[in-house]
């Protein structure tokens, strides 16, 4: 069976841009998505990175949302570290209350950042350590999803309980999804009875395990009777297997960059990304991303979507199209992008 498709997206910044381009492009790829018939859209949430302009999905969801006509778009994810459960609760009500059965409220653990941007979104103030965070987060999404309910809580101050609601006269609810990379992220998405995404794109590592834990203790909620998942994974598309490999070298040897802790900078463009020289260690660890990416002519691209579904159980696969862009390319467009949705959804 063919998965349906959905698409995730980092608003990549590369050399040739300012944030505006990297915006006007991922405006221009979520429509491309939209008349495909894409599932749905969905932005990160990182801070302080050269080559990465989604720093505040919210904004982001708002803009894509009002530019398309049926694609669901969300966030993947807002790290909910960074902010306090109400806010992110208001926020995303609204955005339901705008756009009535389209908003997906993804939500993550890790922070999103380097230590001094934490430290910054804190006000300064600690950021705890990891023990904090983890015994926290739970109480932090159950929160955010209670909240957006159209009854709201009861909080207790002073002794009376007082109602609190994200929004007032709500009449429907986001679908919060819980996202991570590690097996507590399973485990405590399958006890609160949520949907749940693997980041596969980011590691492809513990993928089977992830998911099988989830699907094996999930217990069933008000909101979802059984296990609900899908796939993310990183994609390029070009008419030819050599041109889809000429495309994903930026994307590659920015994570090279990212992973070995050299100084981060915008995206380079594919000409630019052809005359870097590699040590053969760092070679060897840029060469073995292209194992976990689907990079190829659209029938073999297509294929391995298929069989990645069928290995997981899945019957959605979220692409994160990284192709690269070349010299010359209109600034506030990402066409080789485009290329990749369109070719494997054709």
């Amino acid at each position: 069976m063919t998965p349906r498709l959905s698409v995730l997206d980092l608003v990549p910044v590369r050399t040739d841009q300012t944030s505006a381009d990297a915006v006007a492009a991922s405006r221009s790829l979520v429509q491309v998505a939209d008349r495909l018939g894409y599932e749905r859209y969905w932005v990160a949430e990182h801070h302080n990175m050269p080559a990465v302009a989604a720093t505040n999905p919210p904004v982001l969801i708002a803009m894509l949302a009002a530019a398309t006509e049926r694609i669901r778009v969300g966030s993947g994810g807002i790290m909910l570290p960074n902010h306090a459960p109400l806010v992110v609760a208001e926020q995303f009500a609204l955005l339901e209350a705008a756009y009535p059965g389209r908003i997906d409220l993804g939500i993550g653990r890790a922070p999103g950042s380097d230590p001094v941007t934490s430290f910054a979104l804190r006000h300064g103030g600690p950021a705890g350590n990891d023990e904090d965070a983890v015994a926290r987060f739970a109480e932090y999404v159950s929160n955010v999803v209670a909240m957006m309910d159209p009854d709201g809580v009861a909080l207790q101050v002073g002794g009376r309980n007082h109602a609190l609601r994200a929004t007032p006269q709500a009449r429907t609810v986001p679908t919060a999804w819980l996202l991570g990379s590690s097996d507590y992220s399973a485990r405590l998405a399958a006890q609160q009875g949520m949907p749940y995404v693997f980041a596969h794109h980011f590691s492809g590592e513990g993928t089977e395990r992830a998911l099988e834990l989830y699907r094996s203790t999930f217990q069933p909620s008000v909101a979802l009777a059984e296990p609900r998942t899908f796939l993310t994974v990183n994609a390029v598309v070009a008419e030819s297997r050599e041109e889809a490999l000429r495309q994903a070298r930026p994307n590659q040897l920015m994570m090279l960059t990212l992973r070995t802790g050299q100084p981060l900078a915008p995206q380079d463009l594919v000409e630019e990304a052809e005359k870097v020289e590699l040590a053969a260690a760092h070679q060897t660890f840029v060469d073995a991303m292209l194992e976990k990416w689907v990079v190829d002519e659209p029938v073999a691209a297509r294929e391995q979507i298929e069989r990645l579904a069928a290995t997981y159980g899945v019957d959605e696969v979220m692409v994160h199209p990284v192709a690269g862009a070349s010299v010359g390319t209109e600034p506030g467009t990402s066409p080789a992008r485009e290329e990749t949705l369109r070719l494997l959804a054709s």
